[in-house]
């Protein structure tokens, strides 16, 4: 090695070699302009192997890329490592690459890890015949299982009449609503992989929460295998994997929203205030069904509110090109990764009065009636849709609802409303920070 490292720098024409070398990478791999003379986006200045890494804050990226966006516009480009990225970031830019250019920017890019993980199988890091067939056994699966249909909400009634009791059962002292909601909302994917429900304190039940992330298994997939059935993608190992995706996408993202809408009414009681006075004029003590939605603009307000703010998944899995695309303005070679940055597209500055601010009014007009905005896109766009939308709506509604018809929602004694932390933990997903809340029944 020392030989190597004294023959490298022996003569003055090897240092100044290395040095030109050095340099060329360094300006073709931040280069603006393509090998063949089009244009690409911009972006910072990266550092040979190290790319724009000491730029991004690592733990909440999306913050930094949204900064960059200011400088940058909607499409550019950053280096993670030596990895190139192009980066969508507010309403337009996401929107028109997703819908308009969905063959160009509907591919899925995998991980290397990933890829050595599921060999390509599921439905979130999959691509081609494989994902399109993955796909339909997915929407085939939710509406087995009623999605849109009366069965599926009188199995999330069911369960929210175990959550509430689960929540009467903390006599008003402070806990942490975290794991609850999961076994809840886990419940109701359960009902659909396994047709059945478990107890929450059901150890196998538990185990199979906090491994969600992990391959479950689908009982009589491999009899597909051997049914004689060629040139399919439905073998054990791919349903295993999309069953297991469905699991955890179903599971992690329903419950840390209901967990950031219930912070937000220990928050803001007076918004809590206006839902409860809402849900007793309308429902009053019976149950609430996906129905009645329509009569609580002001409740499905507060929830498009909660998935605005919170924005749980601030980037999409990352995509990339499945071919040569010039996109506004833009050359973008195939196969380079994509990062749409949905939560650019919920706070965006140009399509939201007040981005930063938790504010109801976003989704409701000047006569109170519930307004669809287009740069609601928690649930991204294209192709690429989450499959369940449909499903997490239903559930966020009749659990957030049920709760507030139940219980009053405060602070630990001790902790004024101001004191409750918005700041949101580090994860793919972001939850808030661990907190207790006081549930206190109402009836």
């Amino acid at each position: 090695m020392e030989h190597l490292v004294s023959l490298l720098f022996s003569s003055p024409t090897t240092v100044i070699g290395a040095v030109f070398l050095f340099l060329v990478f360094y300006f073709v791999s931040t280069g603006s302009i393509s090998g063949d003379g089009r244009k690409e986006p911009p972006g910072p200045r990266a550092l040979p192997l190290l790319g724009n890494l000491l730029q991004l804050d690592l733990n909440r990226p999306y913050r930094t890329l949204c900064d960059l966006s200011k400088t940058y516009g909607s499409v550019f480009t950053v280096y993670f490592g030596p990895r190139k990225v192009v980066v969508l970031a507010g309403y337009k830019a996401v929107k028109e690459a997703l819908v308009s250019y969905a063959e160009e920017f509907g591919e899925r890019e995998v991980p290397p890890i990933f890829k050595d993980i599921t060999g390509g199988h599921g439905i979130l890091f999959s691509n081609g015949d494989s994902w399109k067939e993955m796909r339909r056994f997915s929407l085939s699966t939710l509406r087995d299982f009623g999605m849109g249909r009366r069965v599926a909400e009188e199995t999330t009634l069911e369960e929210c009449a175990h959550l509430i009791q689960m929540f009467e059962n903390q006599k008003g002292k402070p806990f942490d609503t975290a794991r609850l909601l999961n076994y809840a909302t886990s419940n109701i994917i359960s009902s659909i992989v396994y047709g059945r429900r478990f107890e929450y304190n059901d150890p196998r039940f538990r185990n199979l929460v906090d491994r969600a992330n992990e391959s479950i298994r689908i009982a009589g997939s491999a009899q597909i295998q051997d049914a004689g059935v060629k040139d399919t993608h439905f073998h054990e190992e791919n349903l295993m994997y999309t069953v297991s995706n469905l699991f955890s996408a179903g599971t992690d993202t329903t419950a840390t929203t209901l967990r950031w809408s219930l912070l937000l009414m220990a928050k803001y009681p007076h918004i809590q205030d206006q839902v409860q006075e809402e849900l007793d004029r309308v429902v009053g003590s019976r149950d609430i069904w996906a129905e009645d939605r329509k009569n609580l603009p002001f409740t499905d307000a507060v929830i498009h509110e909660t998935q605005r703010l919170a924005s749980i998944i601030p980037t999409s899995i990352p995509h990339k090109t499945s071919r040569d695309v010039t996109f506004q303005g833009y050359f973008i070679k195939k196969d380079t990764t994509v990062f749409p940055l949905l939560t650019s597209v919920l706070h965006d500055e140009s399509e939201w009065e007040n981005p930063h601010t938790f504010n109801p009014s976003h989704f409701l007009d000047k006569e109170g009636k519930f307004l669809r905005r287009d740069a609601f896109l928690p649930f991204s766009a294209g192709r690429r849709v989450c499959l369940g939308e449909g499903l997490a709506k239903m559930e966020l509604f009749l659990f957030f609802s049920s709760l507030l018809q139940r219980f009053r929602f405060t602070p630990p004694p001790g902790i004024s409303e101001d004191e409750l932390d918005l700041t949101p933990a580090v994860g793919f997903t972001i939850p808030p920070l661990p907190h207790e809340l006081c549930a206190v029944s109402r009836q």
